[in-house]
């Protein structure tokens, strides 16, 4: 299994709520130039996080791979969730790109392949490979940033 954590690109610094914050024009070139690293990948679904940014990144990498299937929303994929609780809900062997939030996504790679939380900048894009979704049992096999 192969799985892909995709933090959201630059978003706008202000909104109402933390969860309404768009994409900036930046962040939107940042998250094609990371689209392009999953270009031929053999992902078969994208879990995004409700929070606006998180979903405009997920459809810019949908738009840009051709992936025909429907971004799935989930709401464990939110900055403040739990690794462990996010790592209780991967409960298959699907190849997955998951978007979402700091700290969620560096804590997640961390827990997945047994190391320190990875920083994150805006848009960078990890890609973990192993048999199961299991703590310490995936191997880190790239970080790119934009």
């Amino acid at each position: 299994m192969k799985l892909w954590l995709l933090r959201h690109g630059e978003a706008q610094p202000h909104a109402p709520s933390d969860a309404q914050r768009n994409l900036t024009a930046q962040g939107q070139r940042e998250v094609l130039r990371s689209a392009a690293h999953l270009v031929g990948q053999p992902i078969q679904a994208i879990l995004a996080s409700p929070y606006v940014r998180a979903q405009q990144t997920a459809q810019l990498v949908r738009e840009a791979l051709g992936f025909e299937p429907e971004i799935r929303t989930v709401p464990w994929l939110t900055p403040d969730t739990d690794p462990l609780t996010a790592l209780a809900q991967l409960d298959s062997a699907d190849n997955l790109l998951l978007v979402s939030h700091q700290p969620l996504v560096g804590n997640l790679i961390g827990l997945l392949h047994g190391g320190p939380p990875q920083p994150m900048s805006t848009a960078s894009l990890a890609e973990l490979e192993g048999d199961w979704p299991l703590a310490a049992a995936m191997a880190l096999n790239s970080v790119k940033h934009p």
